[in-house]
């Protein structure tokens, strides 16, 4: 007769794997999770000695276009405590921005705003970049911000027609746990 042991720990196995505890998993609406208001600027320097953003891809017909149709530019924008690009550093915005409208300027953002203390915030929407104020989903983070859900709105507060460069401030509503 043979040994059953193989054959009874293949059995058995379903068992102690349907017997591990699950991994705490907050509920979305439980009462962990907490709202949370940051506000902070956002550097865009697409020329000069060091650049945080480059324009990494561009249709044949991108250069003619009045919008900057088809050009795709990748960043790693500091985010700043105030406006001045030498105040206190909280983090970089980094991912990417497409132009995407033929009839007005208008960028498709993917961005993590990636934090000093190693929390992400992650940003992904449409950016009408002549519009006073914009509006953008808030799609996820990490660390500190677990299960973000939010939006932010963004206000541009300086641009140079002549260098293209930019800054941004940022206001972040989020929820998470």
């Amino acid at each position: 007769m043979s040994n059953p042991t193989p054959l009874l720990l293949l059995l058995l196995l379903p068992l102690s794997l349907a017997a591990t505890p699950p991994t705490p998993f907050p509920h979305p609406h439980s009462r962990l999770e907490k709202q949370t208001h940051l506000r902070f600027f956002w550097h865009d320097i697409v020329n000069g000695r060091n650049p945080t953003a480059i324009r990494v891809a561009a249709a044949p017909s991108t250069n003619a276009s009045s919008t900057g149709f088809g050009a795709v530019v990748m960043i790693d924008d500091p985010l700043t405590e105030s406006p001045q690009m030498d105040s206190k550093l909280v983090g970089r915005a980094q991912g990417l921005y497409a132009l995407s409208a033929q009839e007005e300027v208008g960028l498709l953002m993917a961005m993590n705003f990636a934090f000093l203390n190693g929390s992400t915030l992650t940003v992904m929407g449409r950016n009408k970049v002549f519009d006073k104020v914009r509006e953008m989903p808030v799609i996820g983070g990490s660390g500190a911000f677990r299960l973000a859900r939010g939006y932010v709105e963004a206000r541009t507060h300086t641009y140079d027609q002549n260098t293209g460069n930019a800054c941004v401030e940022y206001n972040v509503f989020v929820l998470h746990h």
